[in-house]
């Protein structure tokens, strides 16, 4: 297997990350529109077919993506999001298209179980704090408040931490299979655990809720008392 351009599909995949990252690039900066943004940076679009990414169809139905509040009139900054974006998607799937490109089908071992329970908690994570925050959000009485119910109690993000966890028990399922410099694709965890916790994930968020909730002294008691990430409880 893997024979298409190269031995590990990596420019393959590549070449098809870059193509419709530059296509959702595209219809963001001509029409404005951020519901698209979601499955583009979602990696779960291109592994599972859209239909089992547990963040990609809410921002559908609640409406604009807050990180892109000072990004729509810059095509610059814009650009550079998507390009993050491109890197990200295309890094975090490494474990996924190497160990399909692999002809080594090693035997069950004990880190391919954990690895699935990293991934089946963290997609359990991610797909519930998302649906209690469409839930709070379609709620009249809750317009103008920040989400603090269910796991957003316990967490200002807990939709990233799944989504981290999600990504590193990929990883370690992926280990039984890898030799030599393919290990090298732990830079996939490492940047999507980088780029949500210091770049284009908590830190764009959480500019656009300081900016709107910040002279409300129930949210700043809320930011104070709850974890930035890792769901726990109240300081």
């Amino acid at each position: 297997m893997g024979t298409v351009i190269d031995s590990h599909f990596l420019a393959f995949t590549a070449l098809v990350t870059i193509g419709y990252q530059f296509l959702f690039f595209v219809v963001t900066a001509l029409l404005k529109f951020d519901k698209v943004t979601d499955f583009a940076d979602n990696p779960d679009f291109v592994c599972w077919d859209m239909g089992t990414s547990p963040g990609a169809f809410p921002l559908i139905q609640w409406g604009e993506d807050r990180r892109f509040d000072e990004m729509r009139n810059n095509l610059g900054r814009l650009a550079i999001f998507w390009i993050f974006q491109a890197v990200w998607v295309w890094t975090v799937s490494l474990p996924v298209t190497l160990v399909n490109a692999s002809d080594r089908n090693p035997f069950l071992q004990v880190v391919d179980i954990i690895g699935w329970i990293l991934w089946s908690v963290g997609f359990i994570v991610e797909g519930t704090a998302d649906q209690q925050k469409l839930h709070f959000k379609r709620s009249s009485e809750n317009r103008g408040r920040w989400c603090n119910v269910g796991l957003w109690k316990y967490s200002r993000h807990p939709n990233y931490f799944g989504e981290i966890l999600l990504w590193w028990g990929i990883f370690v399922a992926s280990t039984p299979v890898l030799k030599g410099a393919e290990w090298l694709v732990i830079i996939g965890p490492i940047f999507l655990t980088l780029l949500l916790l210091f770049i284009s994930g908590i830190p764009l968020l959480e500019d656009s809720a300081d900016k709107k909730f910040g002279n409300v002294d129930g949210y700043t008691i809320y930011k104070r008392r709850t974890s930035r990430n890792l769901p726990q409880e109240e300081n």
